[in-house]
């Protein structure tokens, strides 16, 4: 029984492949749907940096079913060079980085704990996790509030949308005198506004296709919301475009850039586009005095944000090593827990057998001295179970030949007890 792991993220992989296989939190659960058609269970997790399937396979690592499931997505061998496949405890260990934040992109990120327990709530409803996997991304919790409580790793938090105010900071200077447009009023939206009204923009503008959400967050944060049908107007006075929405589509095209640059051609705009999948067409970095950026382009500022936490990143790492231990321990325990089933119910067989064909042909006995002989019989197989349990639990995840041979010697099918 193996714990698997196939995905992408931000790095092994460009944004050009991980938004082909992002999965928005609107789709996640027809995605699981549609992942069960590969496997009966399994998680999907799925965040602005990172794409990965989680499942369990008894037979042999299903690296198969994962791949499968993003080769539907992903079309050419030259993008499959970007996924990984990891088992066990390197699948475990990666998990438990993730919920910490110590895989992030911005390290000690506190929205992916969230995303995580998401994954998990959201395969609990489309009834595709069974209790391995539960466990694996409950425990993965469990460590990412211990880190943040214990380390200070999130002190100070950092986000994906701090960071692209820092960067559209450092292209365009001091932010007292600028105008700034926000596309998207989900979370990220909101965080955008915030740090940008904390670093002292003059004018925040709200742009959604859900007006009320618009209007709700630039109310909330002294700003002005517009309806999507007024961004070229909009596009013409800004100084810095911050896009955010979560569309299927092209939300900043080539040709409406070209129209809002011709009322300002000597005008600077800068655009920074942290969504997956991006929501401004590449091409716009062609137009003069246009300069596009994307999620991926906010590196040079998470290496210095990690640089910062080092000390925190240290501590966080043994936080994790002694949770891994702790996992391991219970996997270890679980894997050969069908065996164990297994061997104990044939032992109880034919120790119910044989007691009923004796009592037959004893004289009629007393309650006291049948419950006694039916003590005995237990007290025998279970002294005799002793060390082969005690085997199984010590050495048979680590040894499967040790496993496989209790298998052979007690003939058991462990089918029914998984």
């Amino acid at each position: 029984m193996n714990i698997c792991l196939v995905g992408v993220n931000h790095q092994t992989a460009p944004i050009s492949v991980r938004e082909k296989v992002t999965i928005t939190a609107e789709k996640l659960y027809d995605s699981l749907l549609t992942l069960r058609s590969y496997i009966s269970q399994g998680i999907i997790l799925s965040t602005c940096n990172r794409t990965e399937i989680y499942t369990i396979d008894y037979d042999g690592c299903h690296i198969k079913t994962g791949l499968g499931f993003l080769k539907s997505r992903l079309t050419t061998e030259s993008e499959l060079k970007h996924v990984y496949f990891l088992e066990n405890r390197a699948a475990v260990e990666h998990l438990f980085g993730v919920a910490c934040g110590l895989e992030s992109m911005i390290v000690g990120e506190f929205e992916v704990l969230g995303q995580v327990a998401r994954a998990l709530g959201v395969a609990e409803k489309a009834g595709v996790v069974n209790l391995p996997l539960r466990h694996l991304f409950q425990s993965a919790i469990h460590v990412g509030r211990r880190v943040r409580e214990e380390t200070g790793i999130s002190k100070n938090p950092v986000s994906t949308s701090s960071v692209a105010v820092d960067l559209a900071t450092k292209v365009v200077g001091d932010l007292k005198q600028r105008k700034i447009l926000v596309i998207g009023a989900g979370e990220a939206g909101r965080l955008v506004v915030k740090v940008a009204r904390e670093r002292g923009v003059s004018q925040i503008v709200v742009a959604s296709r859900n007006r009320e959400k618009a209007q709700a967050l630039a109310a909330e944060l002294g700003g002005t919301a517009i309806s999507p049908t007024d961004l070229l107007e909009e596009l013409r006075t800004t100084d810095i475009v911050v896009t955010c929405a979560g569309a299927p589509h092209w939300v900043l095209t080539i040709d409406q850039m070209r129209r809002a640059m011709e009322i300002r051609p000597d005008v600077p705009l800068v655009i920074i586009d942290i969504a997956v999948p991006r929501n401004v067409e590449p091409a716009v970095s062609q137009i003069e005095n246009v300069f596009l950026y994307n999620i991926d382009n906010l590196t040079e500022l998470s290496n210095l944000n990690r640089k910062q936490r080092e000390g925190e990143i240290q501590k966080a790492g043994e936080t994790v090593a002694s949770e891994l231990d702790k996992f391991a321990s219970w996997w270890q325990d679980f894997k050969v827990r069908p065996l164990i089933r297994a061997m104990m119910s044939k032992a109880e067989e034919i120790r119910r057998s044989h007691l009923d064909r004796t009592m037959k042909r004893l004289p009629r006995l007393s309650e006291e001295e049948r419950y006694s002989l039916e003590m005995m019989t237990k007290a025998i197989v279970s002294k005799i179970l002793k060390d082969p349990i005690h085997g199984l639990k010590a050495s048979g995840d680590a040894n499967h030949d040790y496993a496989e041979m209790v298998k052979e010697l007690f003939q058991l099918d462990t089918e029914d007890y998984r």
